[in-house]
């Protein structure tokens, strides 16, 4: 016997989304989820320490702005979550979930540190920065478009094959660092050839570089042919295909661009500040450039101000956990979730909204 549809009961709560709220009031929420998410960390924090509040904010400011050389590691930093970012950001756009991000860096920067071992003292800098430049982008470039090639061609699974190649990436850094070291010492000392030349200080590089490379991405995903096919991928495949668009090459292409661009945040790690590579040079940047993109919501001008933010909290928590004499990461970890968490919640809430079943029957009535 069929049930009268009269006789279903609603769902007590509804998740629906929300029209488009205006950016000054997406600001304002977010300020406020920011500021609400701090005053937490920092009355946790207090509970586990004798300092105070003011002692809190003062620590977390300090460490982010402290010093002429804090504020410029601020920035270097946030220059690279940023480029990671965007390596990250066109296949996001595309619905393909590149979790890769770790290994494509660290293989970039696998091939430009190899130029600067083997050809060091042999031929000039200029050369082997510009042989540096290639191979890290190549390197990235392919480890990005063997697991798109396999979702293009067998419908892989992109989050496991890119994760897996992660693994494979640590690998290879750990196997080239034990023919390298003699010693068995596992440390790779700092190479003196191939080093990048400042611009101005060792810190502008990165920042312009990754600054201009966002400003490409805005336009390129905005107004170009291959950043329009990815919207319609990422919107619909079965659309994509019905207007013409070979999804199969755009998930190619697509994934050799973002690889590219984490070939460069690789180059830049090695040729310009760390001049040597260990399996944590990468420094789990391509995860927490995945939680950057997504606040922003693919938006490559708020990812800006995304990993402006991620960087200060993390800067900040170093002189935090020094200030209240925290003896192991746990709380400052605890902390730094809370604030992420507020962020993160504030986010679901400006694009959704709650309908209760007595409201919106009210609101029938009306």
């Amino acid at each position: 016997m069929k049930k009268n549809k009269s006789n279903l009961k609603e769902p007590f709560v509804r998740i629906v989304k929300r029209d488009n709220i205006k950016l000054p009031k997406v600001i304002l929420i977010y300020s406020i989820a920011i500021v609400g998410g701090l005053l937490l960390s920092g009355l946790i924090s207090v509970l586990f320490s004798e300092k105070g509040m003011v002692d809190f904010f003062q620590s977390l400011f300090t460490g982010a702005f402290g010093s002429e050389r804090k504020f410029w590691l601020l920035l270097q930093d946030t220059s690279l979550l940023l480029g990671t970012s965007m390596a990250l950001l066109p296949a996001f756009k595309m619905k393909f979930w590149n979790l890769g991000g770790n290994g494509q860096i660290l293989v970039s920067c696998l091939a430009a540190i190899a130029c600067m071992f083997y050809l060091g003292g042999k031929v000039s800098d200029s050369v082997i920065i510009l042989l540096m430049f290639f191979a890290s982008v190549v390197a990235g470039a392919v480890w990005a478009v063997i697991p798109a090639i396999f979702k293009a061609k067998f419908n892989t699974n992109e989050s496991l094959f890119t994760l897996m190649m992660n693994y494979i990436a640590t690998g290879l850094v750990s196997l080239c660092i034990t023919i390298w070291v003699k010693s068995g010492s596992g440390v790779l000392a700092p190479i003196a050839y191939g080093n990048i030349p400042e611009i101005g200080n060792k810190y502008l590089l990165p920042i312009i570089l990754f600054a201009l490379i966002t400003v490409f991405m805005h336009i390129y995903l905005r107004s170009a042919k291959h950043g329009y096919e990815i919207s319609v991928v990422g919107e619909s495949i079965n659309t994509a295909k019905y207007v013409g668009i070979k999804v199969d090459k755009v998930i190619i292409r697509t994934m050799i661009l973002s690889g590219a661009i984490a070939g460069l945040v690789g180059f830049i790690l090695a040729g310009s500040i760390n001049h040597t590579i260990s399996t944590a040079s990468a420094n789990n940047m391509g995860f927490t450039g995945i939680m950057a993109t997504w606040l922003a919501t693919f938006n490559p001008l708020m990812i800006m101000l995304t990993s402006f933010f991620i960087t200060f909290i993390s800067k900040g928590m170093v002189e935090v956990r020094k200030t209240f004499m925290f003896t192991n990461d746990s709380i400052s970890n605890i902390v730094v979730g809370i604030v992420y968490f507020a962020v993160i919640v504030c986010s679901f809430f400006i694009n959704y909204k709650l309908v209760f079943r007595k409201k919106e029957k009210e609101e029938i009535k009306k």
